[in-house]
């Protein structure tokens, strides 16, 4: 059940150029890496494909679930959660509050979301935090947090913005131990500049570069652009830089 952009196109008011332009693109099911150096359109992506933001022109699915149609917007936001750079928490409330609080904002009942809240806050590895308030959590903690969140109401797909960033190598570790544990019970993509340990937490490789696909297939072929020689610990990197040296020429 494919993330799809069909001839999407988004201006931000005032803005000299399009983000996007007649933009077509699929994400496959499983576990994506949407890679993009700053300004290429990354976010204003995972924000249209989260019904945040509305495409100018074209339109963005979820399976059959389109959020232009009124009668799917419910539906599609229960089945796409969506976690910008920079997720909102409300001071004062402990983890379970807290996610079964966004449960309730995602239309569960009250009840139902209360009851679902500790699932969810397991399947981050919280669940000695649950008791605890927000307020006490580190960055990585918090990280995993806002994961819960998404997770509470039974979402099929995961739009995580820069889920890394602020984090140390430790949290980082957790995180991608995360994506490896979700990997088959729900699918995600995740816009990062850190392209290490792709091939560990990752099945798809996406590349945007002035709001246009560089590359898309799996970890292996993006790795393969990597230049000759290349250290076995650098091929990543390498093969990222390739691509964006050649779209440049």
């Amino acid at each position: 059940m494919p993330l799809h952009y069909r001839s999407c196109s988004f201006r931000y008011r005032r803005a000299r150029r399009a983000v996007l332009d007649g933009l077509d693109l699929a994400f496959p099911a499983g576990n994506t890496v949407l890679l993009g150096p700053n300004g290429a359109g990354k976010s204003t992506l995972m924000a249209i494909g989260a019904s945040a933001l509305t495409p100018r022109a074209g339109e963005v699915s979820f399976g059959e679930l389109r959020p232009a149609r009124r009668a799917d917007v419910r539906a599609y936001r229960r089945a796409v959660s969506w976690l910008p750079q920079r997720a909102a928490f409300l001071s004062g409330m402990t983890c379970h509050e807290h996610v079964a609080y966004v449960g309730w904002l995602k239309g569960m009942g009250e009840r139902q979301a209360w009851r679902a809240a500790p699932a969810a806050i397991a399947r981050v590895g919280l669940t000695e935090k649950a008791t605890d308030k927000v307020d006490t959590l580190s960055g990585g903690q918090r990280q995993r947090l806002a994961i819960a969140q998404a997770l509470v109401h039974g979402a099929e797909l995961l739009l995580l913005d820069e889920p890394t960033a602020g984090l140390d190598p430790r949290q980082r570790r957790r995180f991608l131990d995360l994506l490896v544990e979700l990997r088959g019970s729900v699918n995600v993509i995740v816009s990062t500049h850190d392209i290490a340990d792709l091939d560990q937490a990752f099945d798809e490789v996406v590349v945007l570069e002035d709001g246009r696909p560089r590359f898309q297939g799996g970890v292996a072929r993006f790795e393969d652009h990597a230049e000759a020689g290349c250290l076995p610990g650098r091929r990543l990197e390498s093969a990222y830089s390739v691509l964006l040296d050649g779209a440049e020429a």
